[in-house]
């Protein structure tokens, strides 16, 4: 019998595994070993081409092979690039690891929200799923708060150490993968016998397969303005909320905020997405234009109240800014759930992903000049 239960709070687990990291402050950590700014730079373009190259595929490779199997992979990629960050040398195995921990996250992207979904489908409460949602943004937000105060214990310890205990970790998310059970493409249990697609295939029929998925939700994406029109607009939203938080980092500095109190007031801003994860569940009422006007609001909202001169203002507009992403990210990513059929689910989650990082690397630079004259 499947165990709806077992199966969303192994899925919240791995989440929590998979999010709290001693080595998150890596940027800080390749700076200890001696690595330049522009080094450090070109590692974190390595992350961003790698990531939009294998974005998409990643969920098409989960709707055909498994969402399980796609998870799993995510974590050998994970486990690897940790060992291979932990071993590194030189500035090439630096940006081997970085690579493989894109792949980690692109495989990871798409297949457990699928997962999730089609789970929750399989029992009939699909209605469930904003809730699960909420959950896992929560999660992220206070894993990720928690990393970043903790960014100087792995300093303390040493970049190898510091990476085998997240090696270490990932394994044992790996093992813990394990235990989930797969579900098909329209919603039930993978029965016992082996799937078609399990067996050997040459790599032009593989090829083949995996068009026919991705020509699929590129016709529905066609024929569904809505969904299109919603995937961009939220990912707009949140891009400009990411690139806030972001530039907020330097800019509390600069305003005079002590690094001690720094990891803090960041930990403080993460809390405003939870805080926004909790509140959109009393709305389920209110209309989704209502729910979009008010939360973009927000997010501009602490884009102004940024470039004032209080910290504590400055501080503010992060938290508020969390709260309005996150309460618009539930709710779209709901709304987007029901509309995505189950056979591309994951696909259309990867292509939903696609989007944020192509806006991302376009705002980025416009964002650090307004950042910098105003």
């Amino acid at each position: 019998m499947f165990r709806i239960k077992k199966q969303i709070n192994t899925l919240y687990i791995t989440s929590v595994l998979g999010n709290l990291s001693i080595t998150g402050a890596w940027v800080a950590i390749l700076a200890s070993r001696g690595f330049s700014l522009v080094q450090i730079g070109f590692a974190e373009t390595i992350f961003h081409i790698t990531s939009l190259i294998f974005e998409i595929p990643s969920g098409v490779l989960a709707d055909v092979y498994g969402r399980k199997k796609m998870l799993i992979v995510s974590n050998l990629c994970g486990v690897i690039a940790d060992i291979v960050m932990a071993f590194s040398r030189g500035f090439a195995m630096v940006c081997m690891s970085i690579a493989g921990h894109a792949l980690a996250y692109n495989f990871a992207s798409g297949s457990a929200d699928a997962l999730a979904y089609d789970s929750l489908k399989t029992v009939g409460e699909e209605k469930r799923y904003e809730r699960y949602f909420s959950n896992q943004s929560i999660i992220y937000r206070v894993a990720t708060g928690i990393s970043t105060m903790c960014a100087g214990i792995a300093l303390l310890l040493g970049y190898r150490i510091s990476y085998l205990i997240s090696a270490a970790t990932c394994f044992v998310t790996l093992l813990i993968t394990f235990t989930l059970v797969e579900v098909d493409a329209t919603g039930k249990r993978f029965k016992d016998q082996k799937n078609e697609v399990d067996n050997p295939m040459v790599l032009k029929t593989v090829m083949k397969k995996m068009g026919g998925y991705f020509g699929e939700s590129i016709r529905f994406l066609i024929d569904n303005r809505k969904a299109t029109k919603l995937m961009f607009a939220n990912s707009f939203v949140g891009a400009i909320d990411i690139l806030l938080l972001f530039f907020l980092q330097s800019k509390l500095n600069t305003a005079g905020i002590s690094n001690r109190l720094l990891g803090l007031a960041l930990f403080v801003m993460q809390i405003g997405g939870v805080i926004g994860a909790k509140l959109i569940l009393k709305a389920k009422n209110v209309k989704y234009a209502k729910i979009f006007v008010v939360c973009t609001f927000g997010v501009l909202s602490g884009v102004l109240m940024e470039h004032t001169a209080s910290v504590i203002f400055m501080v503010l507009g992060g938290f508020i800014a969390a709260m309005a992403d996150d309460a618009l990210q539930i709710r779209t990513d709901a709304k987007l759930q029901d509309m995505f059929p189950s056979q591309q689910r994951a696909t259309l989650i990867s292509i939903s992903s696609f989007t944020f990082s192509v806006i991302m690397i376009v705002l980025s630079p416009l964002a650090g000049y307004f950042f910098t004259i105003w």
